[in-house]
């Protein structure tokens, strides 16, 4: 079982109504040199909200965030990166005094851990991982001293919270685990509505709130009572559901963002090595995919959303793989290729309606089928190609 914690006010009593202001000032002064703070704290918050509205499969929040906050200031990142190093290194610490540790959340995990549970810190990315890092140091939870499956931050992650990308990038960053999936958050927008929309079992950890939506509530409580919930509960039901068009649209959108994550610095000889006889190697899936996108899957979804009940022929596009030498291509060219071809075909899709996504066709194998079908395969050949990558790395 993999179980995602969220950080601020869920494993840390971190308020951000009085966390925020500080951390701002405390930039803000440490940057005078540099920037009028007021206008630094203004562009500051313009920049982080372009992490989160902005967010590509081909851009990491860093990107996004460096675009739309250096430029305006007339600032280059080389010329303050000394600064912003000694305000995370000398200032940001202070800021512990704004926080409080919450004991239960050490045991919880430590709990989860000894049961076997993997844990990853599902903390919204949009800090350096050194102000992630120091926060679950805060949090009595130390990265050197415990092993988290992923600590995302915004020089790692694509998306971000409340994004349902963020949560299938975590997962493909992890390999698209078969296994049951919760996560924990006092959030209802950033964790819990988020994770649902991905499919995701819940828990909410909600002190004394009371369920704001018109939907019955989720399981609940204080952390304490997580892991006994937890073994009230059958596996299958924390399994994630993965099939409804927000959780397709984000499986597909995070699948070029997992992959580049994966394949970064990793070297074209690496990426060409097979892990066994008959089996590919990680170029030739990513030629796979940029190929099978083009030639197949835009195509179809095109014609079906476009056409009265088409007719979809079958491909066979395993040979390709020997056909097209797959295995001597680039493989920064090819993801390039596919992750473009991603960018279109999700912005088909989410251009859809209700109605659209029932949009009936005839498939040459399948029989009688509908868009929504259609795409759901398409995800499920996503995760099935990143497993494959994960493991062959």
């Amino acid at each position: 079982m993999i179980l995602l914690f969220d950080l601020d006010d869920t494993l840390l009593d971190n308020p951000m109504d009085i966390f925020l202001p500080g951390y701002l000032q405390a930039l803000s002064a440490r940057m005078a040199a540099h920037a009028d703070p007021q206008q630094l704290v203004r562009t500051l918050l313009a920049a982080t909200n372009e992490m989160i509205e902005q967010a590509r499969p081909d851009r990491r929040l860093v990107e996004n965030f460096d675009a739309a906050f250096y430029p305006p200031l007339n600032l280059k990142r080389a010329d303050v990166q000394p600064s912003i190093d000694t305000f995370y290194a000398q200032d940001f610490p202070a800021l512990r005094r704004n926080v409080q540790k919450r004991p239960e959340a050490v045991r919880v995990v430590e709990d989860a851990l000894q049961r076997g549970y993997r844990v990853g810190i599902a903390t919204n990315p949009l800090f350096p991982l050194t102000a992630i890092v120091q926060r679950l140091e805060w949090a009595g939870l130390p990265v050197e001293q415990y092993p988290f499956a992923l600590v995302p931050s915004y020089e790692s992650f694509h998306f971000a919270k409340p994004n349902p990308a963020y949560f299938a990038e975590f997962l493909g960053r992890l390999g698209w685990p078969q296994e049951p999936v919760v996560m924990i958050g006092n959030d209802v927008s950033l964790d819990i509505a988020a994770a649902r929309q991905l499919g995701l079992p819940v828990y909410w950890v909600n002190g004394t709130e009371q369920w704001p939506g018109p939907d019955e509530s989720p399981p609940h409580g204080g952390l304490e009572g997580l892991l006994p919930w937890l073994e009230s509960q059958d596996a299958d039901a924390l399994a994630p559901k993965l099939t409804s068009p927000s959780a397709m649209l984000a499986v597909l959108e995070s699948t070029p963002a997992v992959l580049a994550a994966l394949c970064a610095d990793r070297g074209d000889e690496a990426l060409a090595l097979r892990p066994m006889a008959g089996e590919w190697s990680p170029v030739e899936v990513l030629c796979h995919l940029r190929d099978v996108e083009q030639e197949v899957n835009l195509p179809r979804v095109s014609k079906v959303a476009h056409e009265n009940n088409p007719f979809l022929a079958g491909q066979d596009t395993d040979p390709w793989a020997e056909e097209r030498d797959y295995l001597h291509q680039d493989p920064v060219q090819a993801l390039s290729s596919f992750t473009q071809a991603r960018i279109e075909l999700v912005t088909q899709l989410r251009s859809l309606d209700a109605q659209g996504w029932n949009r009936p066709a005839r498939h040459a194998i399948f029989g009688p089928t509908l868009l929504h079908e259609l795409v759901n395969i398409i995800a499920a050949h996503d995760r099935l190609h990143v497993q494959q990558v994960f493991k062959a790395l």
